[in-house]
């Protein structure tokens, strides 16, 4: 069985959430089970010269964009035994950031397009093509309306994923004739029509053989107005395409037994060796070198859905508890503030790195006691199983992925592995948050913290599902 992902980003080439870390980690667990899974990305500026350097270019085609021809390189990299495909535009994809650029809708209705011109010069010809969210929403589409009668593509199934339908690339209608060569007709509800404008998004769920999810929680979610982003009708009408599959970590790069950031590296037979990398993080950020003082953390994007309105709201009664508090992360210029302002008010309790610092993050899971993690949403997260995979006990909203991976914990429920609360609310965050905090004191912290190790987080269950989907397309 061959399959084609096609994504925007993908570790350890771009990365710029945790899409990249799925794209990176997915193909690899898929190939373990036999399955040929291969990537398409675009040839980012920000690669680093270390990968470009292995790149071999492979060829060179034009593409059409409406009333003109464009370029298209393609260059070919296997990493990790995958084999990563680059399509070369250096006017769309050489430039200082990923995303949020004026013509981000031509770009990626390039790259859509690209990615199907290139197909019958890959040696490659995929059974499935799994496109992961908007920016390839349109490859599904174009496939169906545009290249189903030519006889290479005619077999080709489409699987779409959604990882989080906040963001779903609406364009002008402009787009649809002068990029996309998409006539009147498709300017339907039940088309392309998206409230006057189109949606590459919905694009990619109309014309999908199947549609997944990153967890079985948000797959019903967003089937619901609040989390469905005027899209919840139609996601209701494809329910019989959708499943929801939680996401994985790759225990080759979270993994407190091997980790190379770690100052020490531990496991569940030597816990001790945790206090010791907490330890050494406190000494490293200049904070009061104490085990009984417990370290809070959060590694987030710094926006309205990961509950950064809660913590705002009941810092100052947060920071009357004898904690430490470390967030890294960057976002919103208000929410930036706010904890800059927070670490010059609690100078012996906060420390705040804004940005991206992988090698901070890794330190910080494994010498952190607490994680918080209140999303208003969360299609699948990550953050939270790499903190269980590294015994730092995550504190969630019950909401999406949160719900199905952690488990509130009490004398009641012994199989418990972490603290949740069901409302967006900020006092509902501080009374578990308390609550916490009152258990960490007591013996029942380090059954809490086995537990959190013992669960198998990687991809092999995840990958087993994806392989099911795929069979069952091909069957059909």
């Amino acid at each position: 069985m061959k399959i084609l992902f096609a994504a925007s980003e993908c570790m350890p080439f771009v990365k710029s959430g945790g899409l990249a870390d799925v794209i990176f980690a997915l193909p690899k667990s898929l190939k373990k089970n036999g399955i040929d899974a291969r990537v398409m990305l675009p040839l980012y500026g920000q690669i680093p010269a270390e990968f470009k350097a292995k790149m071999q270019f492979k060829k060179a085609i034009t593409t059409r964009m409406g009333w003109r021809e464009a370029y298209c390189g393609l260059f070919e990299l296997t990493h990790d035994e995958v084999v990563y495909y680059f399509i070369d535009h250096e006017y769309y994809f050489k430039r200082d950031s990923l995303y949020g650029h004026y013509d981000d809708g031509e770009r990626f209705a390039y790259f859509c397009r690209a990615t199907l011109d290139i197909i019958p010069y890959l040696n490659f010809i995929p059974d499935i093509i799994h496109s992961h969210d908007w920016h390839t929403g349109m490859i599904g589409f174009l496939l169906k309306e545009q290249y189903r009668h030519l006889p290479l593509y005619q077999p080709i199934k489409s699987v779409f994923t959604i990882h989080n339908l906040q963001f779903q690339g609406i364009f002008p209608r402009s787009l649809m004739h002068d990029l996309l060569m998409f006539d009147d007709h498709y300017f339907h509800v039940d088309r392309l029509e998206f409230y006057g404008n189109i949606n590459f998004l919905k694009a990619g769920l109309i014309a999908a053989d199947k549609i997944t999810t990153v967890s079985k929680t948000y797959k019903n979610e967003i089937q619901e107005p609040f989390f469905g982003y005027q899209l919840d009708g139609l996601l209701r009408a494809l329910d019989y395409r959708m499943v929801g599959i939680l996401n994985g970590i790759d225990p080759t790069v979270y993994n407190p037994e091997i980790d190379p950031n770690l100052a020490v590296n531990y496991n569940l037979q030597t816990l001790e060796k945790k206090k010791t990398n907490k330890r050494i993080l406190q000494t490293g950020l200049g904070l009061l070198v104490s085990e009984t003082v417990p370290v809070v953390a959060m590694i987030t994007r710094l926006s309205k859905q990961k509950g950064i309105d809660l913590v705002q709201r009941v810092f100052d009664e947060m920071m009357q508890e004898n904690v430490q508090f470390i967030i890294i992360g960057s976002g919103d210029e208000h929410y930036e503030s706010f904890f800059s302002h927070m670490e010059a008010i609690y100078p012996d309790k906060v420390r705040v790195h804004l940005g991206l610092n992988e090698s901070l993050a890794h330190r910080v899971y494994a010498g952190a006691d607490l994680f918080l993690m209140p999303s208003l949403f969360e299609p699948c997260g990550l953050s939270q199983l790499i903190a269980l995979a590294y015994g730092t006990i995550p504190l969630v909203r019950q909401t999406g992925g949160l719900s199905d991976t952690v488990q509130n914990y009490d004398e009641t429920n012994p199989a418990g592995n972490g603290f949740t609360f069901p409302n967006y609310n900020a006092h509902d965050l501080l009374f578990t948050y308390q609550r916490a905090l009152n258990l960490y004191k007591s013996s029942q912290w380090q059954t809490l913290v086995e537990r959190a190790m013992s669960s198998d987080y990687s991809w092999t269950q995840s990958a087993n599902q994806y392989q099911q989907v795929y069979q069952e397309l091909m069957q059909n």
